[in-house]
């Protein structure tokens, strides 16, 4: 990605999908030039939380919300240390941001991080486009003097795809830290970063756990160095049939049978882990609105999403895996995505959504209770 700090709202932009469709529009944020998967979420609110998770590296945002940037951005909602979107594409800017907490505008926070946009385009064109095609690489392109489309075109299409791409190591922390509890102490849980939000260390501290958080490369040794009760598997980018590492560290945890809780990337692992396949989806799931079924319980969630990949499990079945019976807990009602896992002979679950609500519906803040529960009784 090159890019000018200098954006300007009235300075020509293109986007470049690499099946040959191009849409003009006007720069926004910093002018220059980015490339990553075009991929549309449906959140009418969170872009701050959005543009901050880790899950979103090497990712061209599509916001089907007609306007961005009214509450402008604040200095308490980064779910990171920077955005990782690599492009975002909106149709109406916010011309005034208004909010209390609003420090500055989206667009200066764009600007100030080299962040490459396109606003003005026909966005509901564009993400029917992806849902009819699939996302699919892109550029986003801005200045004065643009090359030649086919020239830009064939520059799009010299990217890398997403599947077979390994990116949770280079989005993950490099040095342990730690997220203490919240009142008084009750449980130690080592976190395995593979691309985690701030929120969720912070809901479990909420809940008396002090958190460990390690890197993606971390070992067995490494993680029962810091006595947990448990072990959590964050959300993270890319795709899971790359994740040998994090997989084997799983399979180590399954082994000792420690409470383990994973999410998104982390449902993924676990996926394979217990001798599923995963898949990449046609458009993926992102968003703040998508319904899922808590099958143990039949209640209906609304949930906040972003993966492009899922495990491919059967959903009417118990399964048999090296470490006891396994079935599917969640299940999304739009398509039948495998949205969770659980194994009834050992203390594992996960899912394939963010409960940390960050941004998003406090729907399955529950299910840090349940991880709660495992640790509990693992205690008792």
């Amino acid at each position: 990605m090159t890019t000018s700090t200098r954006g300007a709202a009235r300075t020509p932009a293109v986007l470049v999908l690499e099946d040959g469709r191009v849409f003009r529009g006007r720069a926004f944020g910093a002018v220059g030039e980015t490339f990553g998967e075009a991929v549309f979420s449906t959140g009418m609110t969170g872009y701050q939380e959005t543009l901050t998770d880790p899950s979103y590296d090497r990712q061209i945002v599509v916001a089907t919300a007609p306007q961005i940037g009214n509450t402008g951005w604040n200095d308490e909602d980064d779910e990171s240390s920077r955005i990782w979107v690599s492009g975002y594409v909106v149709r109406d800017p916010a011309r005034v941001p208004s909010n209390w907490r609003s420090r500055r505008s989206l667009d200066d926070e764009l600007v100030a991080q080299g962040v490459v946009g396109i606003s003005g385009i026909d966005t509901r064109a564009l993400t029917r486009h992806l849902r009819e095609r699939g996302s699919m690489r892109a550029g986003v392109f801005s200045g004065e003097h643009l090359d030649p489309d086919t020239e830009l075109l064939g520059r799009v299409q010299a990217q890398p795809h997403m599947k077979g791409a390994s990116l949770y190591e280079e989005v993950a922390t490099k040095e342990a830290y730690v997220v203490p509890a919240v009142g008084t102490k009750r449980f130690t849980v080592a976190a395995i970063d593979l691309g985690i939000k701030g929120m969720t260390p912070q809901r479990m501290a909420e809940r008396g756990i002090e958190v460990h958080v390690l890197p993606a490369t971390a070992t067995p040794d490494e993680v029962y160095a810091v006595a947990p009760d448990g072990v959590f598997f964050s959300n993270g980018p890319g795709d899971p049939a790359t994740a040998d590492g994090p997989v084997a560290l799983m399979r180590a945890v399954l082994e000792r049978g420690t409470p383990l809780f994973g999410i998104c990337f982390g449902n993924q692992i676990l996926g394979r882990a217990l001798g599923f396949g995963t898949y990449k989806l046609k458009y993926g799931h992102r968003g703040i609105n998508q319904p899922v079924q808590d099958r143990t319980t039949g209640k209906v969630e609304v949930t906040a999403h972003n993966h492009g990949f899922a495990v491919d499990a059967p959903l009417d079945q118990v399964s048999d895996t090296p470490y006891g019976r396994a079935e599917v807990s969640h299940v999304c009602l739009n398509d039948d995505v495998v949205e969770g896992l659980r194994l009834l002979d050992r203390p594992a679950f996960s899912v394939q959504y963010h409960p940390e609500a960050a941004a998003g519906p406090h729907d399955a803040a529950y299910l840090f209770d349940r991880f709660v529960t495992l640790l509990e009784g693992q205690r008792a």
